[in-house]
């Protein structure tokens, strides 16, 4: 099955960033738990100084690593992943941070590592790539991922979005057969169906609050798949689906939340 088949279904729930609600988001580990519980995992990707792609959620370190702890590191603060190369990030630890355990240590998880999981496990993910606008050229980024994919031979099997629609205008241009998804928050964009066409996007992701039932009936008609972030509760998620919503991204990994029974 291609992606793209996937979200030809209704009900679908996605790892929001793994299983971040019993490990620590965006490691392997986060990963390995949310299978069997979702339809498709989420994760966040960055890029390091060198231009690794890493997978990382927010632009500094300091909430999801030891970094703030390491003496080395001391004069480096704010702390910003697009500031320590690859083999710094390997030094550091992305795990004590969530377990009462402070020995229980994690990982840096790169995106050829996600990537290379996938395709043994025979998943399906969705790769996020955070706005890196003002620090790397697009180019760069957009290449850096295309090198990843391409190695890893999993062009079927993921779907691209941004909060950067350029970087999916881009993505189109290198890889035309996957999937893009635009991501959105508390706006839409204006004229949004030609807005959708001009991207070759496939998919659009919108935040709970800003999702109303006809945006996504008219996004449905005219042959877009809806996304909808972050949903935990079992009852929004029943109202989304009934509305129309092919997919919900969770924290909880609750199959109640879901109807696709994969």
């Amino acid at each position: 099955m291609k992606f793209l088949e996937l979200l030809n279904r209704i009900g679908l729930i996605a790892a929001h960033r793994g299983a971040r609600s019993i490990a620590p988001e965006n490691t392997l580990t986060a990963l390995k738990k949310s299978v069997g519980k979702c339809d498709f995992i989420e994760i966040d990707v960055q890029l390091s100084r060198d231009g690794a792609a890493v997978v990382m959620h927010d632009d500094t370190l300091e909430r999801t690593t030891n970094v703030s702890e390491m003496d080395l590191f001391k004069e480096r603060s704010p702390y910003k992943v697009s500031d320590f190369t690859l083999d710094e990030l390997r030094m550091l630890d992305y795990g004590s941070w969530f377990y009462k355990d402070k020995n229980h240590k994690e990982p840096l998880l790169t995106l050829g590592l996600a990537l290379e999981f996938i395709r043994e496990k025979g998943l399906f993910m969705n790769v996020e790539i955070k706005d890196m606008n003002g620090t790397f050229s697009d180019e760069r980024v957009v290449e850096s991922v295309v090198k990843e994919i391409v190695s890893a031979d999993v062009d079927e099997r993921i779907l691209l979005s941004s909060f950067r629609h350029e970087y999916l205008r881009m993505f189109k241009e290198k890889l035309p057969n996957v999937p893009t998804a635009v991501l959105v928050e508390d706006k839409h964009p204006q004229n949004l169906i030609e807005y959708l066409r001009e991207l070759r996007a496939d998919a659009y992701h919108v935040n709970d609050e800003s999702v109303d039932e006809k945006t996504v009936k008219k996004l449905r008609e005219e042959g877009y798949f809806v996304g909808v972030y972050t949903v935990n509760d079992a009852n929004r998620a029943k109202e989304l689906f009934n509305m129309g919503v092919n997919s919900i991204f969770s924290d909880s990994l609750n199959r109640e939340l879901g109807m696709s029974g994969l």
